[in-house]
């Protein structure tokens, strides 16, 4: 959806809710307390009530705007920018177009979608062919490291670990200059440690056992050839990663353009929602217009579990 149709599709508060009601009626509401599917709408309340037991839940219950106060237009307009445009944007340039005044409940509405976006893509595991390899992203030091005396290299406070994850499939006679496999999906998960138990953890719970892995010869790489389907790991070159590893290193290397790009001082706490986003866009590249949609289904599926210290605009993107 361009910002023309959105325009003229959302073009007050009352057309917001409007839409938000509407696919939340079709749906379906489940009630929190006997599990009944059957309920009334109040219109002077605002709110839904049980055919059985009567409780009732608010519009927003249960949904990425519950204990929100934001107009639902401010919810829109966050959920367009961040389907409509390819890369990204900051939240203080989003406070500045809404024009409200604190930047903080800007900020938390905009993490809060990007928790969904990994709530939904979290629905999916990884199949067939798949690349693996760890990463480091650029990260503020975190407040319990800020006295230690600081790192270097892959131990550096400086820097947040994360395990990258991509489906591909092999390309039968790929053209000259393009890549010999074709990337289809992407998880990237931030991680504590690169010890083996974490890694195994990790690819148990985001890849099915019948994948077939490929990775570097590391260590901590050792125990997954007893949870996938076959593993093949190797010593590789670093002149050898764009072959033998293309789309890993490639999801890398965009992540961190976009992010650092975009973004100032990201602290390591937060680095899962923006890598949330990107994975969530890149996985859906091919939706075009309809990716707000999806989106809309998705704020509407899930309760965020996102929460915050306060910041100021200068420590957050």
């Amino acid at each position: 959806m361009n910002i023309l149709d959105f325009a003229i599709n959302y073009p007050d508060e009352e057309s917001c809710r409007k839409k938000f009601k509407e696919l939340r009626d079709q749906m379906g509401i489940t009630c929190r307390h006997c599990n009944c599917k059957e309920h009334y709408w109040l219109q002077n309340k605002q709110a839904y009530e049980c055919k059985r037991c009567h409780a009732r839940q608010t519009l927003r219950s249960g949904t990425v705007m519950q204990h929100s106060n934001l107009p639902y237009r401010y919810w829109f307009v966050a959920m367009h920018l961040l389907t409509a445009t390819k890369g990204s944007f900051s939240t203080a340039e989003l406070q500045r177009q809404l024009g409200h005044k604190r930047y903080q409940p800007i900020w938390e509405m905009v993490n809060k979608l990007r928790d969904v976006m990994g709530k939904r893509d979290d629905e999916y595991t990884l199949e067939g062919a798949i690349e693996l390899d760890d990463a480091f992203f650029s990260t503020e030091i975190s407040l319990e490291d800020r006295d230690k005396p600081l790192k270097r290299g892959r131990g550096s406070q400086k820097k947040t670990k994360v395990l990258v994850m991509a489906e591909s499939k092999t390309v039968e006679s790929p053209k000259a200059g393009k890549k010999p496999k074709k990337v289809r999906y992407l998880k990237m998960k931030v991680i504590n440690d690169l010890k083996s138990d974490t890694i195994t953890k990790n690819v148990k719970e985001h890849i099915e056992n019948t994948a077939d892995l490929t990775t570097d010869d590391s260590t901590s790489y050792t125990q997954l050839k007893e949870h996938v389907h076959s593993h093949t790991a190797s010593v590789i070159p670093p002149k050898e990663l764009p072959s033998v590893l293309p789309w890993v290193h490639t999801a890398i290397s965009n992540a961190k353009r976009q992010l650092l790009g975009v973004y100032y001082k990201m602290k390591p706490e937060y680095l899962q929602y923006y890598l949330n986003q990107f994975c969530y866009k890149f996985n859906r590249r091919y939706f075009g217009e309809k990716q707000f949609d999806r989106l809309l289904v998705a704020a509407l599926t899930y309760t965020p579990d996102f929460k915050s210290r306060i910041y100021n605009r200068n420590y957050c993107g």
